[in-house]
This record gives structure tokens, sequence and C-alpha cells, in this order.
């Protein structure tokens, strides 16, 4: 499906609105830096979602970048940056947002409000003992994922050291393990909600099933159909970055290019969005009427 975009005129993207734009989505300056779990709390809640680390190849705001200013993310452990990883561990079980490696399998924080119209595009039908068994006969889920989902339904939370064990995959790799942790969270069947001190470092995350500690997530997405969810969190993906193309959401959110040039178009129609061009960049561009020259 080619980016039609109901071939409206094209404006140009003004890249002072654009920059000032994410700017304050991103906490830059001259927006003071945050400093508190609560301003923490608040800057996931404005924007619906963001990552915890900033993501090479992503734009997105996060965390990071929100606390310790726009730059890598630091190796030494004591970097104030890092203050993150503590307001990040102790919110775990308060429930206050949702928190799992979503987008692209990476770290991703996402207020309560907009957890919904994720889990709607989820393959999670409201029977936790059931649909995870649909996945798996129909190759969506596969064998190292079922097993560490069936530890979890079958003995509760549990740290991954313990999760390894009771899953029978103590003798597998790292990685296998790994990428069962990781496709279960992408699917939203699982998420971290607490830390232990178990293991080499003393540190392990508490892994469980998601309608356990979220028991009215699956009722709040059942009310939103798929094509309502996917315009929510484009509309709120381009209130944070102000300008991207179809590759960027396709990239982010994993969705094909029909269905995101389909919603796109929805919110073209709505004028919600503008089809433009980039002063310095080819391609078609999508971007908010905020950022464009009038």
């Amino acid at each position: 499906m080619e980016n039609v975009y109901y071939n409206r005129p094209m404006t140009k993207i003004n890249l002072k609105k654009l920059n000032t734009h994410r700017a304050r989505t991103f906490n830059l300056p001259p927006a003071k830096r945050l400093s508190s779990p609560a301003q923490a709390l608040t800057f996931v809640n404005k924007r619906g979602f963001t990552y915890f680390w900033p993501i090479k190849g992503i734009d997105l705001p996060s965390l990071w970048t929100a606390v310790a200013g726009d730059r890598p993310v630091a190796d030494k452990h004591d970097d104030p940056g890092h203050i993150t990883w503590g307001w990040k561990d102790g919110a775990l079980d308060k429930k206050i947002w949702y928190y799992a490696k979503i987008l692209r399998g990476k770290a991703t924080m996402i207020s309560l409000e907009t957890a919904p119209y994720f889990y709607a595009l989820s393959e999670n039908y409201g029977s936790p003992e059931e649909d995870y068994l649909i996945a798996y006969e129909e190759g969506r889920l596969n064998q190292a994922s079922k097993q560490v989902y069936e530890a979890l339904l079958e003995n509760g939370a549990l740290n991954t050291l313990d999760l390894r064990k009771m899953a029978k995959l103590s003798n597998a790799k790292d990685s296998e393990f790994n990428k069962a942790l990781e496709q279960l969270q992408r699917d939203f069947k699982i998420l971290p909600i607490g830390v232990a001190q178990a293991g080499a470092w003393k540190y392990s995350h508490i892994y469980e099933i998601v309608p356990r500690h979220f028991p009215d997530l699956p009722e709040q997405a059942r009310k939103i159909t798929e094509s309502q969810a996917r315009m929510k969190l484009l509309e709120l993906y381009f209130n944070l970055v102000g300008a991207a193309q179809t590759r960027d959401i396709t990239k982010l959110f994993g969705w094909s290019n029909e269905v995101a040039n389909r919603t796109l178009n929805k919110l073209i129609d709505q004028d919600l969005l503008l089809a433009v061009t980039h002063p310095s960049q080819a391609g078609e561009w999508i971007a908010l009427p905020t950022v464009v020259t009038t």
C-alpha cells in the first residue's frame, strides 16, 4: 500500500518549531531536569509512554534523558543519571505505571491510562489460562516461552533464578531464556513486579502474569477496538515526536506498512495530522499542524 495520504497539498516542516516541540516533550533545556520519583511519574503520565533508556535509531523521549540530559547512558554506576534505576525499581510493585520490555523489546514505561490501548493490540483475549496455549498452538509462542509462562501460572511470582529452574530451562542458553522473557513481555503476558536479592549480583527481577498484577487491564482493553487503539497510540506518538515517517512507526510499533498508513490516513482525515515534506530529508512525512510552516 502506497503512502497516499489523500493527495492533499503538502506543506513543509518548520525545523525551529519541531525542535522546540521535541525539547519540551523530551524535557531538554530550557526545561529543568527531573529530580524526583514524583516528577518521573508526571513525566510518564503526561506523555502516555516513553522509553526508560534512549534507544539508538529511535526518536522517543526517555526517562534517562529527562533526568541526565541528552547524552549517552553512562557506563559508570555512580553517574548521577542512574538515579533513575532506583526510581524504576522502587516503583515496580507500586502499580503507578506499566513497566516492561515492550516497544522493540526495550524497557518501556506506559501510563496506566494508556496501557489498555497497548493491551488491546496484544494477543490476549481475557483468559490467562488459555490464551497462551492458543498462541503456542498457532506458532506465535515458542516452547521456552510456554514453559516460562506455565511456571508462573502454576507457582505465582518468581525471581529470574527460580523462574528459570521451575521452567526447566536451567540448562538452556541464557539467550533462549532471555528471549522467552522478552517475547512474553512484548505480548503483555508477563511483567517485572519487583526486585529480589538473588544470584551472583544479588539483583534479580521478580516476574508475574499480567492479569494477576493488573486484574482490571483485560476488561479495560476489551472495550477498545484495534482501530481505536492504533489511532490513540499514534496520536500520543506524534504528540511526542512532532513529525515522523511511516517507517519510523513500523519500526517502533512493529505494525505493517498497510496498517500504519491506514491509521495515519484516518488521523489526517480528522485534521489531527498533516502530510508534509521535510526541508532537508527526502520522502513523505507526517506532522502535527503545530510544527509546520504557516
